[in-house]
């Protein structure tokens, strides 16, 4: 099998969520603890850092990676979804992994996949689990993909868990309120394993602090420390997010100095300034072009575009093109009620199978009084927008993942 039939043998045997939605969920451990106990249990082998939250837990994972890479360290990083190609999900330090070693793990487990049925995912943190040991990494960073405590990832104990914001998203997995979010995240939290918090919420901190006591560990509450470890680095083209997301990964690396890894304070700046660089970190506030500024993110939730208007509004220009998309299960009409009305906005529809009709989108945008015209593809909204544009605008691409997924050339 090539690599092209091989991922199509997997996207057409498994169930994918990035394309199916809830269908595709095995809310469970089973089939992961399956799989690894085939494999020989790879995870068992690696030093690994859970990374879970709502928000900002992908990049807070490419700056714990960074940091650690910048001390010389090999890490493994294992995220999750992959915006271009799929091999963007397992990297070891910013290279992701071959074709061919995912071509020969497929065909060497061929007959697990077609006897247990995995998720796509299951079959992809076994895959990320195989491929560190295999490579002997130092460390790995594994991000959750969804909740905590029944998710794939959430068969390690690592060296530490890590909680960022908790906001309203996947609630027909994980909750309505952030309370029961907050207690799915927190299934991450394991016995004597230290948690750094990036957020203190009032609606949050009961449930993490109970869950601390019954798991005998500690909280370190990143935005209660006197610690700044950002303070005097010159970091001003970071935004407010990544920069909340990096302080967070600095508590990370030193709670791995503190149990008695090697770690060297002066490359904290080379590992948050150059994090980019050094793992492949693609679609977070990432400016495509600057005259006009072009900006895409992959914020998606509530809270993500919050923080998505937040920082549009440090920016300077005269007037702001909104290319904007989502999937059909968010919450819409909250999502677009956030949007300002002084933009113009390019209606689309992202390839996935989940986008939602750019016609509907522009119809909850009126009632939003939101003014815009509908696009057949991210691309050609683009085009239009690019088109309108004067030299001094701002074009933002976003609304989720799939959108900046569908942007050429990035």
């Amino acid at each position: 099998m090539t690599y092209p039939q091989v991922l199509e043998y997997l996207y057409s045997q498994l169930p994918v969520y990035q394309n199916k939605g809830a269908s595709a969920i095995n809310y469970k451990l089973d089939k992961i603890i399956a799989i690894c106990n085939v494999l020989g249990n790879p995870q068992e082998s690696l030093k690994t850092i859970h990374v879970a939250g709502t928000n900002g837990k992908g990049s807070t994972s490419h700056f714990i990676s960074s940091l650690l890479q910048a001390n010389g360290y090999k890490v493994g990083l294992y995220t999750s979804p992959h915006l271009k190609s799929f091999t963007e999900r397992i990297r070891i330090n910013g290279i992701e992994i071959p074709e061919d070693a995912v071509v020969d793990f497929v065909i060497q487990h061929k007959a697990i996949i077609e006897e247990l049925k995995p998720s796509f995912f299951e079959w992809t943190v076994a895959l990320a689990f195989h491929y560190f040991k295999e490579q002997k990494v130092d460390f790995a960073v594994i991000e959750v993909g969804m909740g905590g405590r029944l998710d794939s990832t959430n068969i390690i104990t690592p060296l530490v868990s890590v909680i960022t914001n908790i906001g309203l998203d996947h609630q027909q997995f994980l909750g309505t309120t952030i309370a029961q979010i907050a207690r799915e995240k927190a299934g991450i939290i394991k016995p004597n394993v230290p948690v750094v918090i990036s957020e203190t919420q009032v609606e949050t901190t009961a449930v993490f602090r109970e869950l601390a006591v019954k798991h005998t560990t500690k909280i370190k509450w990143v935005d209660q420390s006197s610690t700044d470890y950002l303070k005097g680095m010159d970091l001003a083209h970071y935004p407010s997010f990544l920069l909340k997301n990096a302080q967070t990964a600095c508590h990370v690396v030193a709670e791995l100095e503190s149990k008695g890894h090697r770690i060297d304070y002066a490359t904290f700046y080379e590992g948050i300034i150059n994090m980019k660089e050094t793992t492949g970190l693609k679609g977070r506030w990432q400016q495509l072009s600057s005259k006009p500024l072009v900006i895409c993110d992959t914020g998606h939730n509530e809270d993500g575009i919050k923080q998505v208007i937040i920082n549009i509004k440090k920016e300077h220009f005269a007037a702001l093109h909104m290319v904007f998309g989502v999937v059909a299960d968010k919450d819409v009409s909250k999502i677009v009620s956030l949007l300002p009305q002084s933009a113009t906005y390019y209606w689309c529809k992202p390839s996935n199978e989940r986008g939602l009709s750019e016609h509907t989108l522009k119809e909850i945008g009126l009632k939003a009084q939101l003014k815009g015209e509908c696009y057949s593809s991210v691309n050609a909204a683009i085009t239009a927008a690019k088109n309108k544009a004067q030299s001094d605008d701002m074009i933002f691409i976003g609304g989720s993942n799939f959108v900046v997924a569908d942007i050429d050339g990035l």
